[in-house]
C-alpha cells in the first residue's frame, strides 16, 4: 500500500510510533477532526475511526479522532495538511470548495467521502426571555457561536437575510457549542443558535437542566432564505426528542459531509469508506444521529466536492453510483 501524505507532525508520529501489522508495512495514522465534545461530530468521527481501528491488521490505518472549532475550522485546517479526514456541514463544504461565504480562497483539492446525518437548525431559547420569533432577539444576549464554526457563519447569513446587525442585541456572545447550554442555564444568555444532528448533547443538557424552547424558523423570511441560499433545506426537530417539545418544531439545515483531500493516498481513503459501509449496521448503533442513514443518499446526496478515487471506487463495486 502507497504511504498515505500526511502533515509533517503525522509523519513524525507514523515515524516514531508505527508498528508492524500483518498485511501492512506499518501502521499509518489518519486524524478526524470533528467538532465541540458535546455535539454529533465528534461522537461521529469517533464512530468512523472504531470501525477502522476494528480492521487495523487488513489495511494497517490507525484512526483518532480530534475536538476541533467546527466546519470552518476543519476545512481550513484540511487545506493546510493538518488532518486528513474531516466532518463538515454540506453547506460549508460547498464554500470551501468554492471559496465563498468566508472562504477567501477556493478549496480545489477537496473531495468527498461520504455524507452522515441532516442537521437542522436549532435556536434554543430561555423560557422566560420573552421569544417567539427570530426577530425578538433583537434587544436580548444572543450567542451566535464562536469564530471558526459553521453555526457563526450561518447564523450571519441569516442576521444579513433579515436586516439584523451584532449591535440588535444587548449583548453578543462567542462561546463554544459546548459552553453555550450551561450559559443558557446560569441565565447569562437568553438565546444559542446551532445546527446540529438530532439529539445532541447540549441541547439535552440545556433542556433537562432549565427548560428551554426550541424556536421555529420558518414563515416568510425563511421562505425567501432557502431560495437564496440552496444548500440548505427545509427540516424538523421531532417533538419528544427533548424534554419539554412535544411538538414538532419547524426548521431547516444542512448535512454533515466527510471530506478529505485530492493528494491523500486512493488505497487509504478506499479502506476508510469500505470499513464504515462494510459495517453500516454497527455505524447506525454508535449515535441516535446515525441511525436512520441510508448508503445510496450517503454515497450521492450533498457533496459538492467531487468523491475522492477511492470512495468512488468503493461505490462503483457496491453499485451504490453509476
Amino acid at each position: 500500500m502507497k504511504a498515505l501524505k500526511t502533515g509533517l507532525l503525522a509523519g513524525a508520529l507514523t515515524a516514531a510510533l508505527a508498528a508492524i501489522v500483518p498485511g501492512a508495512s506499518a501502521a499509518t495514522f489518519v486524524t478526524v477532526g470533528t467538532g465541540g465534545v458535546t455535539g454529533v461530530y465528534y461522537p461521529a468521527g469517533g464512530a468512523v475511526c472504531r470501525l477502522v481501528n476494528a480492521r487495523r491488521s487488513e489495511h494497517g490505518l490507525r484512526c483518532s479522532v480530534e475536538s476541533t472549532g467546527g466546519s470552518v475550522y476543519n476545512a481550513n485546517a484540511l487545506k493546510r495538511g493538518e488532518m486528513e479526514l474531516a466532518i463538515i456541514q454540506s453547506d460549508f463544504q460547498a464554500y470551501a470548495y468554492e471559496g465563498k461565504n468566508g472562504f477567501d480562497q477556493p478549496f480545489p483539492e477537496m473531495r468527498s467521502l461520504f455524507s452522515l446525518h441532516g442537521e437542522p437548525i436549532q435556536l434554543m431559547v430561555r423560557k422566560d426571555a420573552g421569544i417567539k420569533s427570530f426577530e425578538d432577539l433583537k434587544g436580548k444576549r444572543v450567542n451566535i457561536g464562536n469564530p471558526g464554526s459553521g453555526h457563526r457563519v450561518m447564523m450571519e447569513l441569516i442576521m444579513k437575510h433579515v436586516g439584523m446587525t451584532n449591535g440588535d442585541f444587548s449583548l453578543t456572545s462567542e462561546l463554544q457549542s459546548s459552553e453555550q447550554a450551561a450559559a443558557l442555564c446560569d441565565n447569562r444568555i437568553d438565546a444559542a443558535f446551532w445546527a446540529a444532528g438530532v439529539p445532541n448533547g447540549s441541547t439535552q443538557e440545556a433542556a433537562a437542566t432549565c427548560g428551554i424552547s426550541i424556536l421555529p424558523l420558518n414563515g416568510k423570511w425563511a421562505g425567501s432564505f432557502l431560495k437564496q441560499y440552496t444548500a440548505y433545506a427545509p427540516d424538523t426537530v421531532k417533538g419528544g426528542v427533548y424534554p419539554g417539545t412535544e411538538n414538532d418544531v419547524p426548521t431547516f439545515g444542512a448535512r454533515a459531509t466527510v471530506v478529505t483531500r485530492a493528494d491523500i493516498d486512493e488505497e487509504a481513503i478506499y479502506q476508510i469508506v469500505k470499513s464504515v459501509f462494510d459495517s453500516l449496521d454497527e455505524f447506525k448503533q454508535l449515535h441516535p444521529a446515525l441511525a436512520t442513514l441510508d448508503p445510496t443518499i450517503m454515497a450521492t446526496g450533498a457533496l459538492t466536492a467531487p468523491l475522492h478515487p477511492g470512495a468512488e471506487r468503493y461505490y462503483r463495486e457496491k453499485g451504490l453510483i453509476k
